[in-house]
């Protein structure tokens, strides 16, 4: 049997540009940037995160070609969001504002947005 894909509905509350810490998994205790999300997948693509050795073919713009290293997906689950104004690992809470949704650092009350 193949395994059906979901899509959920939930939004991330971790976003691109973010500075996230890892809180399990082989990178325990890294803090870095989230370079991209995948709220389809619930996943996200931190900086110097998951890092995997991958042969690549030569092409045009890799001419010599060779073994790269690239940064794979982790799950959203396994960081935490690092509040700029605490700097503390958070989780995130939103809060409504002038008809406008805030995330909110859920150790220091301040807005993140």
């Amino acid at each position: 049997m193949t395994k059906a894909k979901t899509k959920t509905n939930a939004k991330m509350k971790i976003r691109k540009g973010d500075t996230v810490k890892v809180i399990s998994g082989k990178d325990i205790n890294v803090t870095s940037a989230v370079m991209r999300a995948l709220p389809e997948q619930r996943k996200v693509v931190v900086e110097k995160v998951g890092i995997v050795k991958k042969a690549q073919r030569p092409t045009r713009d890799n001419p010599s070609g060779g073994i790269m290293s690239i940064e794979r997906p982790i799950a959203v689950s396994t960081v935490m969001l690092v509040c700029p104004k605490c700097s503390q690992p958070t989780r995130v809470g939103i809060r409504v504002f002038e008809g406008k949704k805030l995330r909110v650092c859920k150790k220091c009350g301040k807005d993140i947005d």
